[in-house]
């Protein structure tokens, strides 16, 4: 039996991809949040900081920042960097353009919060062509206790 949920929303840009999820409960800043040539948030206060986005399906609010947001993105692409593809709640002129000169696959406009069904880690698979994103969640990690770890010392 599949755990997997299935949102719909409205296509930004089309295609198909699949990987893994890197969620931010904060909009994300071009132009002195991300740095392209690595692929990485460098907004020193954002939630992901020094986190990459490479390859990765980036699931956020929206953009945040100035007009140049898009350029940013687009020299994702150029480098070799960019993510996977976009989820977003909210849709601006920034944020959609910033998809479509990644052209990578983008959704938003979901009947459900991404930001709530997604976690980092989930697989999600974005059929952009369709407007559906298919979520598989992560396996839940439990760790254990060492007995060592809660003996008391005299």
């Amino acid at each position: 039996m599949s755990d997997a949920v299935v949102l719909r929303g409205r296509t930004v840009v089309p295609g198909l991809v699949e990987g893994e999820a890197l969620v931010s409960s904060e909009t994300v800043s071009g132009w002195g949040g991300i740095d392209p040539a690595r692929g990485i948030v460098i907004e020193r206060r954002h939630p992901l900081y020094g986190q990459s986005f490479a390859g990765k399906i980036l699931v956020f609010p929206g953009a945040k920042g100035s007009s140049g947001w898009a350029g940013f993105f687009q020299a994702t692409r150029l480098a070799g960097t960019a993510p996977l593809g976009m989820i977003f709640v909210t849709t601006t002129t920034k944020a959609a353009l910033g998809a479509v000169v990644a052209r990578v696959p983008t959704v938003t406009g979901l009947d459900q919060d991404p930001l709530t069904v997604i976690r980092t880690g989930d697989r999600v698979r974005i059929d952009a062509d369709h407007g559906t994103v298919t979520v598989h969640p992560a396996p839940i990690r439990h760790t254990t206790t060492h007995p060592s770890a809660t003996r008391s010392c005299p």
